[in-house]
């Protein structure tokens, strides 16, 4: 084999992914934590922001007490966002949160980054889609970019390599059962 072919092998197997994670059941941030934990295990620098997130939930609670490999940066408050009215803080802290990670993308200290509810962020739009998807398209070739969130705009499934849809069968609030800490935080 040449050189040019074993160089060309060698991008193509290390060719870091675009994973989306959305649909209407629970589970997607979940699912991304495990995905950072398997990275972690292989020696890898994971970072996570959370978008429209505020509240210290138990994944931002654990990395800060057990996973020095995992920064997680929270850009939003602990309260919901109107979709249609958001307030302009709302905006401003997903703005911050989309800065933050287009230099974390640019800066090489990380091999994967976990966009945490990016899509629900675009769908609000408090963050530009064509931003968006110049940077992934733009993305450090060994790079990870996991994105979750229900209403992944199609652009974005498109541009990705991987795409699960998280769909709920049956959730317990339909129960009466509150959230609880542990389960939904």
């Amino acid at each position: 084999m040449t050189d040019r072919l074993i160089e060309e092998a060698t991008r193509r197997h290390n060719r870091g992914v675009i994973y989306v994670l959305t649909g209407n059941g629970k589970g997607k941030t979940t699912a991304a934590m495990g995905q950072a934990l398997r990275a972690i295990g292989h020696g890898r620098k994971v970072l996570m922001i959370q978008f429209m997130k505020g509240k210290k939930y138990g994944e931002v609670l654990a990395a800060e007490k057990f996973l020095p490999d995992l920064v997680i940066r929270q850009s939003g408050l602990d309260s919901f966002v109107m979709r249609d009215n958001p307030a302009p803080v709302d905006v401003e802290l997903a703005r911050e949160g989309w800065k933050l990670a287009k230099e974390a993308m640019a800066s090489g200290a990380y091999d994967m980054i976990i966009l945490d509810e990016l899509n629900v962020a675009l769908d609000f739009k408090l963050v530009p889609l064509e931003d968006v998807l110049g940077e992934l398209r733009n993305k450090p070739a060994a790079l990870d970019v996991i994105i979750t969130g229900r209403y992944a705009p199609r652009e974005i499934i498109e541009l990705a390599d991987t795409v699960s849809e998280v769909g709920e069968v049956k959730h317990h609030y339909a129960q009466g059962l509150k959230e609880r800490a542990g389960m939904e935080y």
